[in-house]
């Protein structure tokens, strides 16, 4: 069995994608590499061939219809073999050395049946332009060099949550938790990182900068204009977020804090996003998610709103609006994405 399988989700992803699996490769035959090629349009097919030839047993392509992002994911999960496993998008990378690291923690864990739910690490914007790269840390908030649980978890400042690029799950815990991500939908790594939350127990914090984000190609799913054209799909995982989000005292008080932390950052994406839309049926929905935000947990709708970073995206009037803009602008500039 693979120490780590690999899902790397592909769509028309020629031009980009050998940089991807060849920092992959560098795992060695303890990794499996799924290259699931989405349907594609242009040479990703025979791409994904070509290194499952010249890979035998590291490299696997798999060939479907296209279904989305989330599709891709589920067809990588259902197959798996290895103990752990990542999703890496076709258009980023893995720096090699800490992949490195990765793998001989993740050994580690087999070796003496340590049971570790979920492996947190770090990652990078790499923006097209910008020179200084902003990583994303975790060593305020989550133990290091331990297992710890969610009583030990810190508070996350606004710019930091758990985002797809920081996780290595435990395979069986994905399939135990029974997660199949939507197909035909944008932005679902937000429930590939969400949803599962509930399951996991015991943790893990590597501090190494291991997942390099690409931000900057044109037509990407996480450009603006890209973002806003999207909106709707936007909101539909919003609200499907929503629905996860477990009631108070169900869970540790530490794992309920953070997902509505993370809750609470894609309702700000969301009412910002509606925002830059600039036309009144796109406000008009961002009235309607927080109606039915309050619909379904009014004591949430309320904390929420309170917050610092919701109350800003959703001061109201032309002046409230403008200064949502200003504030999107200033993090997106300090941060480096979209």
């Amino acid at each position: 069995m693979p120490t780590l399988s690999v899902v790397v989700p592909c769509y028309n992803s020629a031009d980009y994608m050998s940089h991807c699996l060849d920092t992959l490769l560098t795992g060695g035959d303890d990794v499996e590499i799924l290259v699931v090629d989405d349907g594609s349009r242009d040479a990703t097919a025979q791409i994904a061939d070509d290194y499952e030839a010249r890979h035998p047993g590291i490299v696997r392509a798999i060939h479907k219809p296209n279904g989305g992002h989330g599709s891709a994911i589920n067809a990588g999960l259902a197959v798996a073999q290895g103990e752990f496993l990542k999703i890496v998008d076709s258009d980023d990378w893995v720096d090699a050395p800490s992949f490195a690291a990765l793998l001989e923690t993740l050994r580690g864990f087999i070796a003496h049946r340590t049971l570790i739910d979920m492996v947190v690490s770090n990652f990078v914007y790499e923006k097209v332009g910008k020179k200084n790269k902003t990583a994303v840390r975790f060593r305020d908030v989550l133990p290091t060099g331990k297992a710890f649980g969610w009583d030990e978890v810190g508070r996350f400042g606004k710019r930091q949550y758990l985002m797809m690029h920081s996780l290595v799950y435990r395979t069986a815990l994905l399939r135990d938790a029974g997660l199949r991500l939507p197909e035909h939908t944008f932005y679902v790594d937000n429930l590939y990182a969400f949803e599962p939350m509930p399951h996991v127990r015991r943790m893990y914090y590597l501090d190494v900068d291991l997942y390099r984000y690409f931000i900057g190609r044109e037509g990407q799913s996480v450009n603006e204009e890209v973002m806003i054209s999207r909106l709707d799909q936007q909101l539909r995982v919003n609200r499907m977020m929503m629905r996860h989000l477990p009631r108070r005292g169900t869970v540790p008080d530490g794992l309920a804090r953070y997902m509505s932390h993370y809750f609470e950052i894609i309702c700000a994406v969301s009412s910002t996003l509606s925002v830059r839309a600039g036309t009144a049926a796109a406000l008009d929905r961002k009235d309607a998610l927080w109606d039915d935000i309050r619909e379904w947990d009014p004591e949430l709708y309320w904390r929420l709103r309170r917050r610092m970073l919701n109350l800003v995206m959703n001061l109201p009037g032309k002046p409230g609006r403008q200064v949502t803009v200003l504030a999107y602008k200033a993090a997106q500039k300090a941060v480096g994405f979209n």
